[in-house]
């Protein structure tokens, strides 16, 4: 089919995060400014130089039945969770055919991991060594792929138009959505489920990141541990879980009387080409991304009132994002009201884009911008409007807002979205 640049709407969002097992219970903390930050319980983490992390509010075990929990990795099952309550909220009922108001052919899904079935790999490699070959698990590869999860969403919704999973490290879930547009501006598919997924709280990847001086310290105040823009930031805490939403062309969603929470308008990217896993310092790549953003849409720097930004809690990135925007916004950054959501939910990795996507959705929905919390010494350097201790309310009108997300390796993904 030829390209139709069609326009691109959200009409369903699934989460299970820190926050809360669904998207209103994540969105009630995030506007409570809760963070779901914890000390690592167990043995195994008692020796870690980091001990703190944000797990799943709601275990996927309480959600899933047993036969099909064994089965998949935590990615995945976070990420199954996640679009099955983002396609109920679209309004289907079924799996694509069954469900008449979608064809298979015309349906995709693309859902990102950062690191994949890591779990599943480290664990199988436990029991391979303690009990021996014959115990290791028969679904392990299929778990530790990291198409895992975007395999077992398209085979849950019968997606026949492509089912796709971009790695790009802290950014893939960003990237992932970003795909998911061009598949329905291109005419591939009429709807696209999308996001990202992580599940990552390993001893390893814990004590990996810790070692990288990547990681906050703070195990003796959990809470207080993720704190962006603050002077006293020392990295960023770990979270679990899986953002996703339902994108269609506006066409579909319109024959079938489905609710529309906003328009996509578009993404940008770039690379930094600078370290495998320290930001560019000037914000060199990032600003680019933006710059693509707005030249390959008719987004407006004016109209954009509310970023929720990538935002780590790590000296260099907090500072490089902050002035990328300056660089590109100029004074209209000045009516931006920034949000750093991270601060609440921790870093999710791979799964950051998927769930920081529904948190701008739900903030253009509901005209109100969550706050950033711990931000008790606000640093110099942040040349932009914070959103702090409560939540603030959105301007009316036609308004926009942009979800930052960006990855070890130097990706860079920018994602704007606007009221209709």
């Amino acid at each position: 089919m030829s390209s139709t640049n069609r326009t691109v709407v959200v009409t369903g969002i699934g989460a299970t995060t820190p926050l809360g097992g669904d998207s209103a219970s994540t969105w009630e903390g995030l506007l409570a400014g809760r963070s779901g930050v914890k000390p690592l319980d167990g043995e195994r983490f008692a020796d870690l130089p980091v001990r703190i992390a944000a797990p799943a509010a709601v275990d996927p075990s309480e959600v899933l039945p047993r036969p099909l929990a064994r089965k998949l990795d935590r990615s995945a099952q976070f990420a199954l969770i996640a679009a099955r309550e983002a396609w109920a909220d679209a309004g289907y009922t079924a799996p694509a055919g069954e469900d008449e108001k979608i064809l298979p052919e015309r349906l995709g899904a693309v859902i990102a991991s950062g690191i994949g079935g890591v779990t599943t790999l480290l664990d199988q490699y436990d029991v391979l060594k303690e009990k021996g070959a014959r115990r290791v698990s028969p679904h392990t590869v299929p778990m530790l792929m990291p198409n895992g999860p975007s395999a077992n969403v398209g085979l849950e919704v019968n997606a026949r138009a492509g089912v796709h999973t971009p790695v790009s490290a802290c950014a893939s879930g960003a990237e992932a959505i970003g795909y998911a547009v061009e598949m329905i501006r291109t005419g591939r598919a009429d709807v696209v489920v999308a996001g990202g997924t992580e599940a990552a709280i390993h001893p390893l990847p814990v004590a990996a990141f810790a070692n990288m001086m990547a990681m906050s310290k703070n195990n003796d105040e959990p809470a207080k541990a993720s704190r962006p823009y603050d002077k006293a930031r020392d990295g960023f805490v770990l979270g679990e879980g899986a953002g996703v939403v339902v994108l269609e062309s506006a066409e579909n969603a319109a024959r079938r009387g489905a609710k529309v929470y906003c328009e996509v308008l578009g993404q940008g990217l770039s690379a930094d080409s600078h370290h495998i896993a320290q930001p560019e310092p000037t914000g060199r790549g990032i600003a680019t991304a933006m710059q693509n953003l707005l030249d390959a849409t008719d987004l407006k720097p004016s109209e954009v009132v509310h970023l929720n930004a990538h935002a780590t809690s790590t000296p260099q990135g907090d500072i490089a994002e902050i002035k990328a925007l300056r660089k590109v916004l100029g004074d209209d950054l000045d009516h931006v009201a920034v949000s750093a959501t991270k601060s609440m939910t921790g870093h999710l990795l791979g799964g950051a884009g998927g769930i920081e996507t529904v948190a701008t959705v739900l903030a253009l929905y509901h005209r109100t911008a969550p706050p950033t919390i711990n931000v008790d010494d606000l640093d110099e350097e942040v040349d932009a409007d914070v959103v702090r201790g409560e939540p603030r309310e959105l301007p009316q009108g036609t308004i926009a807002a942009i979800n930052n997300s960006f990855g070890f390796g130097g990706h860079n993904v920018v994602l704007a979205f606007r009221t209709v």
